[in-house]
């Protein structure tokens, strides 16, 4: 089963323990967005250099900006360097958002955004909070650490290996190659398959992180472990990009997929590489039910399989009388919660959009799911995009898709 892409980020920082001035950075009083203070151009010019010491992995050079006497952070920061050898990153940079400054000691609140080669047409972005101190008139960074609510990176969870497929990529730690190339096998069929359901505007690659654990897994999206032990995957990443740019990642985790056979691996790619390729289209309008039923539209399609042997859990209820009287909410979806609710709620989502695709044909599935991710704002997105698409209303649709649960459950 795929996991909800709607992930909360809140791991925590360490903070500096000492007081600071606080220097804000260019606003629109000031002309050509310069800072106000000179020592945030002095502290850009050191991280600019660091940013293109990993582009060209430059070791000494990235050490370079590292305070000589932090002998701990050195050794630190030259390990996550090495782990982080095979990604062919070809952007690195840090936009400083404001600097707190006394003396020759500052700390910079940052957002990192670096993007990896041939995958990413749009730089992935981690809040970094970084503590300084002036030498000689340079400044070094003493402290290098996530910004509040900010997850962890790949790379400082151990040594990453790197696969490449024909349309993926795949990052693990604590992996063989031998899985490693599996998932990239796996990841090269579920993008064309996602391409013929879904023939849009898209980037058509993926990028697949494996950690070595599903702590691990909770690290990379920021959020307790507990959540995600039965979720084989989950995909992150910005909603809404109308200019076609994305930079999601599929995150695996490597317990829960590692007990699937192969069509439920296939399936669990699908669905979350449909995530990747609808990425434009949803929005904070598009309900769950939509979002999860349509991935696992696009991923059983073409299977052959009945739907009371993809929907056992709502088969179920069905079958002993107990017709959902409602289509899922956003809740029905939580992770942590109970597994057979979660598992109708994604049933009963994928049915809704296989009674579209069946009754109205796949373009109207597709165009419904466009207009809804269109509107501005969620309440009555679902109803418009019926009565545009469909010709029907929200009551009808709820109706139909009982009466086509009895159909093809009962």
């Amino acid at each position: 089963m795929a996991g909800q892409r709607r992930t909360q980020r809140t791991s925590a920082r360490r903070t500096a323990g000492f007081g600071l001035a606080v220097l804000v950075l260019a606003s629109g009083c000031t002309t050509a967005h310069k800072p106000v203070d000179p020592t945030v151009d002095e502290i850009q010019q050191t991280l600019d250099a660091r940013g293109e010491a990993v582009v060209e992995g430059d070791r000494t050079g990235y050490l370079a900006a590292l305070d000589p006497g932090a002998a701990a952070l050195r050794k630190q920061q030259g390990r996550e360097f090495d782990n982080m050898a095979d990604i062919p990153f070809d952007a690195w940079e840090y936009r400083i958002r404001g600097v707190r400054h006394q003396g020759a000691r500052a700390v910079a609140d940052t957002e990192l955004r670096y993007r990896v080669d041939g995958y990413d047409s749009a730089p992935v972005t981690a809040d970094r909070t970084l503590e300084l101190t002036e030498r000689d008139g340079r400044w070094y960074v003493t402290a290098d650490e996530p910004g509040t609510g900010a997850p962890q990176q790949l790379w400082q969870q151990g040594d990453v290996r790197a696969v490449r497929g024909s349309r993926s990529l795949v990052l693990g730690v604590g992996q063989d190659d031998k899985r490693l190339r599996e998932l990239a096998a796996a990841a090269d069929r579920a993008v064309p398959a996602v391409m013929d359901a879904w023939p849009s505007k898209w980037v058509g690659r993926v990028v697949v992180l494996v950690p070595s654990s599903v702590e691990s897994m909770g690290r990379l999206l920021g959020a307790p472990a507990a959540g995600y032990r039965g979720i084989a995957a989950v995909t992150t990443g910005e909603t809404g990009r109308k200019d076609g740019t994305t930079a999601d990642r599929v995150i695996v985790n490597p317990e829960a997929y590692g007990l699937l056979g192969d069509f439920g691996r296939g399936i669990v790619l699908t669905h979350e590489t449909t995530h990747v390729a609808t990425r434009a289209d949803t929005s904070a309008a598009t309900p769950m039910w939509l979002s999860e039923g349509f991935a696992d539209w696009v991923a059983y399609r073409g299977t052959g399989r009945t739907a009371a042997e993809t929907a056992p859990e709502l088969r179920d209820a069905v079958s002993g009388g107990e017709v959902p009287v409602a289509l899922p909410d956003d809740e029905g979806f939580a992770f942590g919660g109970d597994a057979d609710a979660l598992a109708r709620a994604y049933e009963g989502g994928w049915l809704a959009c296989e009674m579209v695709a069946d009754r109205w044909g796949e373009d109207a599935l597709r165009e419904f799911y466009r207009t809804v991710g269109a509107s501005e704002h969620r309440e009555g997105a679902v109803e418009r995009a019926l009565g545009e698409v469909l010709g029907i209303t929200a009551d009808e649709f709820t109706a139909r898709w009982q009466d086509y649960l009895r159909e093809r459950l009962g």
